[in-house]
């Protein structure tokens, strides 16, 4: 099954956390929060929300940090995603 968002939705899929600092010390089982960073897996259209036109300025592949309460998570073939609004994307990680 595929996921395909309506208009200024956008679908992202967790990435793991990282375990280790920089420095090399490990990150034991301390209670962890789920990571604000994603990867863009599809974009809707964007069109006319709410009387107003909206342009998608992520592309699939992308990495975004997201608002923390952001969204609404969905399970799809034993795969975690979360669904937000385009605005609800705060950042584009570039590499």
């Amino acid at each position: 099954m595929k996921l395909l968002p309506l208009g200024d939705k956008v679908v992202l899929k967790h990435v793991a956390a990282e375990e280790t600092t920089k420095s090399g010390i490990i990150l034991t089982g301390a209670p962890k929060e789920k990571p604000q960073q994603a990867e863009v897996v599809a974009v809707g259209p964007g069109g006319m929300v709410d009387g107003k036109e909206v342009k998608m300025e992520v592309k699939a592949g992308d990495m975004v940090i997201y608002s923390k309460y952001a969204g609404t998570e969905v399970k799809l073939d034993e795969e975690e995603y979360i669904v937000v609004k385009q605005s609800d994307i705060v950042a584009i990680v570039e590499k």
